[in-house]
């Protein structure tokens, strides 16, 4: 048995309306939102009691989608989220823009910050890591062939 597809990256953020906002401006797109509470959520997720609000958006194309959950009980924890790339566990999601110097001028006012520099590889790819709502790591990339 293997898998068909992958349904979702999710993360946990502490203001979920701003993540939206940000990769709404990124260009995804908002799918929908739910409040999550009860036994088979708490079931699934392995944490009694809990409630949560959820937001789920997906690329242009349709085939992926990042789930942001931003939790009222149990209270969050800081899972590092200002790592650096060479931390252990989940650390970056990548996203292939048309123009990333528009795309960084979009962001920044919602709090995107370039990591380090916009780097040109052999003239075929312009990317850089940006830090997002709460720490996020993104990666940008722009194909110029």
């Amino acid at each position: 048995m293997s898998i068909k597809s992958m349904h979702h990256v999710g993360m946990t953020v502490t203001d979920l309306a701003a993540a939206v906002a940000f990769f709404e401006e990124l260009g995804m797109e908002l799918e929908g939102k739910a409040h999550m509470e009860g036994e088979f959520v708490d079931g699934v997720i392995g944490l009694d009691g809990s409630v949560s609000e959820i937001a789920m958006l997906k690329t242009p194309d349709g085939q992926y989608r990042v789930e942001f959950s931003q939790f009222a009980k149990p209270d969050a924890i800081d899972g590092s989220s200002h790592a650096p790339i060479n931390a252990l566990g989940l650390r970056h999601v990548a996203f292939t823009v048309d123009d990333l110097d528009d795309t960084l001028a979009r962001l920044k006012p919602h709090g995107a910050e370039v990591v380090r520099n916009v780097e040109n590889y052999q003239g075929m790819l312009k990317t850089c890591y940006v830090r997002g709502p709460e720490g996020m790591l993104i990666e940008l990339c722009e194909y110029l062939t």
